[in-house]
């Protein structure tokens, strides 16, 4: 090789490089902005009502694919659309704790006004795409982000400790979004969907803010542990989780093995809940309640789907 060529290729190497560096980094900030996590754990009822509302009508899938497409793609822009304006509106938050502190509001590696047009954008597109499907599921869908968007992100979030019960009830209506475009939610399993996700998002949230005691609290936020400390919010979680454990019993139609797994999860996460009161190490303990919390919804609802696969 010329010696005069290896400080090029030199320079090209660190140009790939950097241009690989960049793009991870946009990507990164992008998940960051969306919540990638939170947006998936809220899409995933919306496809399981969805799919339970085709199993409980004799419904086909095939028949509904593109009733399927509007309605996953409208409310998954619905609820990006509802995140991004919350991480606009909670920059100043966000710039405090440690959990957010990288988010590309924080960072400016979005500009506020471009967040904030993405987010009304975002949100305008999906309930467009909604509207194609049915009124209802339209209406619940825009309970859910104007829950979450004004009454919980703009008006309790740093007032009221019972800022958690406004925000699960918009992670709550999910499911009936999902129902209500193949029929009217006045049916058990909806109603049932929607109490195991608002109760579920009692001790899952009470969990992260256990967690995040300290940063809560220098972000002055209204969180249960703050605001009552961690005693009252154990005690809390586990009267919650309690709250679930007859549920699965009124989705008999699920199937005997459906009820076992719920069953089973529910005692399981009881069981981790009541050992809070004899641990030493609260951070750590309410760790393990966080992990438990996101299984238990995940193997709940993809449960739901297996156990009604016509096979």
């Amino acid at each position: 090789m010329r010696q005069d060529m290896v400080p090029s290729l030199q320079k090209a190497q660190k140009t790939s490089l950097s241009d690989t560096q960049k793009s991870l980094g946009i990507f990164s900030d992008i998940k960051s902005l969306f919540k990638g996590p939170v947006l998936l754990a809220n899409v995933l009822p919306v496809f399981t009502a969805f799919w339970l509302a085709l199993y409980f009508n004799d419904a086909s899938f095939g028949a509904h694919w593109s009733l399927f497409l509007l309605t996953i793609i409208g409310s998954t822009l619905v609820v990006g659309g509802a995140l991004v304006l919350n991480n606009w509106y909670d920059v100043d938050i966000d710039t405090i704790m440690d959990r957010t502190k990288n988010r590309p509001t924080v960072t400016g590696n979005f500009s506020l006004k471009a967040v904030l047009t993405l987010g009304i954008t975002l949100t305008i597109l999906g309930f467009i795409l909604l509207l194609f499907t049915t009124i209802e599921a339209t209406i619940y869908a825009f309970i859910g982000w104007f829950t979450y968007v004004v009454l919980y992100t703009m008006w309790s979030k740093r007032r009221y400790a019972f800022n958690t019960i406004i925000g699960s009830v918009s992670g709550a209506v999910t499911p009936l979004i999902g129902w209500a475009v193949i029929a009217p939610v006045n049916h058990i399993v909806p109603i049932v969907l929607f109490l195991i996700l608002f109760i579920f998002q009692m001790p899952h949230t009470f969990a992260i803010a256990m967690r995040k005691y300290e940063e809560y609290k220098a972000a002055k936020v209204a969180m249960l542990p703050v605001v009552r400390g961690f005693k009252v919010t154990k005690r809390q979680m586990v009267l919650y989780i309690a709250c679930l454990l007859p549920l699965p019993f009124f989705l008999t139609s699920l199937g005997t093995a459906f009820i076992v797994i719920a069953t089973l999860l529910n005692i399981g996460w009881l069981v981790v809940g009541i050992s809070g009161f004899y641990v030493k190490d609260d951070i750590k303990w309410a760790y393990v309640n966080f992990l438990y919390s996101v299984n238990y919804i995940t193997i709940l609802f993809v449960s739901m789907v297996l156990v009604t696969l016509k096979v």
